[in-house]
């Protein structure tokens, strides 16, 4: 009966950790749900911004280039790049943190001269276990990123790189493609491509574009809204690292929950069996000790 009583308890054990999964993904679920409505909000956003900045371009094509800070590498070369990784601060995601981490370090190896700023304890135990060098630990930004704290660190990379301090700024993070999709992607943050290229290939796609009148001037409207795609181009890559994440670790428990119920069945077949095996060894020595008596 020692057996059984072992059996038992393993499977009184996986039971109660298949509860666990379960709860798990249910708070995955809710959170990835609410994620990914915010983050479809925000990317309309962000899409809208790069269509106005993409006709001011066109419209400045007429008398002139764009020119930006924000747009063009420091002169002379600063010879340094600043690299921001979004990692998770839990684990339990399956595959997530590893993707990501394994892409930021291929990324850091060519990068050369580099400061490195983090988001996400993963990222953060990572690194120092790599022993590489991390300049930043941004802890107060959380799983749900707020826009105001976003805000603050694109102008922080905005200033750095107009200064000169920075020839780029990337971004590490991994991007919601669909439901069954999730992949580690490398932006370009700053320098920011030139719009007047963007312009010219819808212009090619889509034919005949409408002219606009704007107050102010295009050039006047183009300063203020550079910066703004920065800032939402960042908080976009917050909000899709973040929807990954709540779906990875989703799927990650709906296979641990189906896992555990399996073992179930596993151990209580073989509680079965041995519960019958010990039933009939009982029944063997109670008949063989009515044989002997008689």
């Amino acid at each position: 009966m020692a057996g059984t009583r072992d059996i038992k308890g393993r499977i009184k054990a996986v039971g109660n950790i298949e509860r666990i999964t379960r709860t798990m993904q249910l708070i995955a679920t809710a959170r990835f749900q609410a994620m990914q409505k915010r983050a479809t909000e925000a990317q309309a956003y962000t899409r809208r911004i790069g269509e106005v900045v993409s006709e001011l371009a066109a419209n400045l094509g007429e008398t002139g280039e764009v020119s930006h800070p924000l747009l063009s590498a420091p002169k002379p070369a600063a010879g340094r790049h600043l690299i921001l990784v979004i990692s998770s601060n839990r684990g339990l995601c399956g595959g997530y943190n590893a993707n990501l981490l394994r892409t930021a370090m291929k990324q850091i190896k060519g990068a050369g001269e580099i400061d490195l700023e983090v988001v996400g304890k993963k990222a953060s135990g990572y690194f120092k276990f790599a022993n590489v060098p991390v300049q930043s630990f941004h802890s107060h930004i959380t799983d749900k990123p707020e826009y105001a704290d976003v805000e603050r660190l694109a102008e922080s990379y905005m200033q750095g790189f107009t200064e000169g301090r920075y020839d780029s700024v990337k971004v590490i993070y991994t991007a919601f493609v669909s439901m069954s999709r999730q992949e580690p992607r490398v932006l370009q943050l700053l320098p920011l491509e030139p719009p007047v290229a963007k312009a010219d290939e819808q212009a090619a796609s889509a034919g005949p574009m409408t002219v606009y009148d704007f107050s102010p001037e295009p050039e006047e409207l183009l300063g203020e809204l550079l910066p703004i795609t920065v800032k939402t181009s960042l908080f976009q890559c917050f909000n899709e690292a973040t929807v990954s994440e709540q779906l990875s670790r989703m799927v990650a428990m709906k296979a641990a929950t189906d896992a555990a119920g399996k073992m179930q069945k596993s151990l209580k077949r073989k509680f079965n069996r041995a519960r019958q095996s010990a039933i009939t060894t009982e029944l063997s020595e109670i008949i063989a000790g009515a044989a002997a008596l008689s």
